[in-house]
């Protein structure tokens, strides 16, 4: 009865999710197969051996993976000092480094370009010190997206990576020092495998948000495309959405091609779980 009981409290999130992600996803990708009555693959035929197509998604994986591995350098350290603290000074810094969460994406964006800009704050910054003589050309480049992903998704993996070592028994590190490590080897040995399960899931949250993302590349990529643009743009402006279901179909594919492999990465990491 109990276990009846709890089935009956996931019934109505299944169904909502059932009705509005899982149907209308299968919908998609199955409209992708068939157009005019016949099965096709033409769609992804064209994607797949067009040479503009393949640059777009090549820079959106570029942008994702670099935008993830930087986000792990900054935030795990950033992570671990956090979670040492005590919980007056921890609430704080949290608070501090979710903050680009609660700014709309559009006001970020816009800032980055203030900053970024030929005649922006850091260019007017160097070539005032002399360092540089031409202002650089930083806006409107892969680049400058990647900068306004990782200001925007940083937060996620701090926080994931938070609740993990947070957890984290210090004795652990007591018992590592005290049979001969150093606190590197310790904090090597002991904290980076404990941490894999908040490092993948914060890994995944990066990647698959920065492969999606649309209003920060659309704002500083300028002409540069990639995958999410690219659905706008022939979903909006072409009005093909054919080709937008076959994009949008792509993206759902290195989703879960990304969370197979996080997860495999973690297996190998951490054996134990």
């Amino acid at each position: 009865m109990k276990k009846k009981g709890l089935y009956l409290l996931l019934l109505p999130g299944v169904l909502f999710l059932t009705l509005f992600m899982i149907i209308p996803i299968v919908m998609t990708i199955a409209s992708t197969f068939f157009q005019e009555g016949s099965f096709t693959v033409e769609g992804y035929l064209k994607f797949l051996t067009d040479p503009y197509f393949i640059k777009i998604l090549l820079t959106t994986l570029q942008v994702s993976l670099v935008t993830t591995i930087v986000c792990i350098l900054l935030g795990f350290p950033a992570a671990y000092y956090i979670s040492k603290l005590g919980a007056r000074k921890k609430g704080i810094l949290l608070a501090l480094a979710i903050f680009p969460l609660l700014t709309s994406s559009v006001v970020r964006s816009f800032s980055w370009m203030i900053i970024l800009g030929k005649k922006g704050l850091l260019n007017s910054s160097l070539i005032s010190m002399g360092l540089i003589e031409k202002p650089l050309e930083i806006l409107y480049t892969p680049t400058a997206m990647m900068i306004g992903l990782i200001h925007l998704f940083l937060p996620l993996i701090i926080i994931t990576l938070v609740g993990v070592m947070e957890n984290i028994d210090p004795d652990l590190i007591k018992a590592a020092e005290s049979l001969g490590a150093s606190k590197f080897t310790a904090f090597r040995k002991v904290i980076v495998p404990l941490s894999v399960p908040g490092l993948i899931i914060g890994s995944i949250l990066v990647f698959v948000g920065s492969l999606t993302a649309y209003t920060t590349p659309a704002l500083l990529g300028g002409k540069q495309r990639v995958i999410s643009t690219f659905l706008y743009q022939n979903a909006i402006t072409l009005n093909d959405w054919y080709m937008a279901s076959v994009i949008a179909t792509i993206m759902i594919v290195i989703t879960f091609v990304v969370i197979f492999l996080m997860n495999k990465l973690a297996t190998k990491l951490n054996p134990k779980g």
